[in-house]
């Protein structure tokens, strides 16, 4: 069990570190921000890349499993972040991908 929690928290700082990265890229294309988001965006996407390294296999099933968390991620992130209020269509959207992350993972390891 504690094995699936640290992957779980290594999915988690994967996502965010690719959610960040893209984002500031995003802000200097997309909303005129400074040259200078670039620098961190770059940083946070190497980030997200050596992250990518610590995962237990570089595997389909644990980029599948990744996948599912990087969703859930996004939808906080859109809510906190951006400040868009959360359908009840994205919350259960997060959440099927949650419960697919359990099968990909709990089934996974059993096979």
């Amino acid at each position: 069990m504690l094995l699936i929690i640290r992957v779980f928290a290594l999915f988690v700082m994967t996502a965010v570190a690719e959610i960040v990265g893209c984002y500031l890229v995003y802000l200097w294309l997309r909303k005129a921000g400074s040259m200078w988001l670039l620098i961190p965006g770059a940083l946070s996407l190497a980030i997200f890349a050596w992250l990518l390294t610590l995962h237990p296999a570089a595997t389909g099933r644990v980029y599948a499993a990744y996948g599912g968390v990087y969703i859930a991620t996004a939808t906080l992130w859109l809510w906190k972040v951006d400040g868009v209020s959360l359908t009840r269509w994205d919350v259960a959207g997060a959440a099927v991908a949650l419960v697919g992350v359990g099968i990909i993972v709990v089934g996974g390891w059993r096979a």
